[in-house]
């Protein structure tokens, strides 16, 4: 992966962590089209980026992460994020061996947006509009909601979103709270890719930290992949807040079954 490459798969993952279309796939699709090699480089370049994305969240609602007398938020974050903790340590391997098969991940775009066509029909009078009043048990919910996006082209902001609202949170707070959420769930993503996991286990097993400091080409491409993920989520963050308030979740819905199609047929026919 160059340099020119690394840039626009930041770009990609900046632009679509936020919204409910799925930053993986559109990775991997990106990765697919340019013919970015395969290997554990990018697979944790991928991941770790998310980083990035992660200070984009805190920079923009600093005062709500670092208001430390609203201990209950903490709290929410804490049990909300566990099931994705658990299932995702359970089923590592698997969601590896999927990333790898781009026509299912296409399907599972398709069928999303199936679904995001009618979800504001779906879940209708909410009663909860400020985050103060979210319940642990519907943060515990949520929580579980996310974890469907362990299948990629899912979207772990559409999942907890939709968990939102099903829990009758309002668009807006639901959105919010994805957004919050986000944060200790890749974090968590991050740390496990970076220290925990062990890459290439049957050949040349590495840390994710070992892989990224295995060149200066390698630490260069990480450090600058996460400033501008950094950057353009800034952007992408401010834009969905005001148009899921103005228009809802069908343009998303639409945009999922015509990119899902389009590469379906992309990959289909390539194969």
């Amino acid at each position: 992966m160059d340099t020119l490459q690394a840039i626009i798969i930041a770009i990609v993952e900046g632009l679509t962590e936020y919204l409910p279309i799925s930053s993986t796939a559109h990775m991997i699709f990106t990765q697919q089209i340019m013919g970015i090699p395969d290997d554990n480089f990018f697979k944790i370049f991928a991941l770790c980026i998310q980083f990035g994305a992660i200070l984009a969240v805190v920079f923009l609602y600093w005062r709500k992460f670092f208001d430390f007398s609203k201990w209950q938020f903490y709290v929410k974050l804490v049990f909300a994020v566990i099931p994705a903790l658990i299932l995702g340590y359970l089923f590592d391997d698997y969601i590896d061996n999927v990333l790898e098969k781009p026509i299912p991940i296409s399907i599972v775009l398709i069928v999303g947006g199936i679904i995001l066509l009618f979800i504001d029909k779906f879940f209708k009078n909410p009663v909860v509009f400020k985050e103060k009043e979210i319940s642990i048990k519907s943060a515990i919910i949520i929580g579980f909601w996310q974890c469907l996006a362990m299948m990629p082209g899912t979207s772990r902001s559409a999942a907890s979103i939709i968990g939102g609202m099903q829990q009758k949170l309002s668009r807006e707070v639901a959105a919010e709270f994805s957004f919050f959420l986000a944060v200790p769930t890749m974090l968590a993503v991050t740390v496990y890719s970076i220290f925990v996991k062990t890459w290439d286990k049957h050949t040349n097993p590495m840390k994710g930290y070992e892989l990224i400091l295995s060149s200066s080409e390698h630490t260069i491409l990480f450090i600058l992949g996460n400033i501008i993920a950094f950057i353009v989520a800034i952007i992408a963050i401010k834009s969905f807040v005001n148009l899921i308030k103005k228009y809802g979740f069908k343009p998303w819905g639409f945009y999922r079954i015509f990119a899902g199609i389009a590469l379906l047929i992309y990959f289909s026919v390539k194969n």
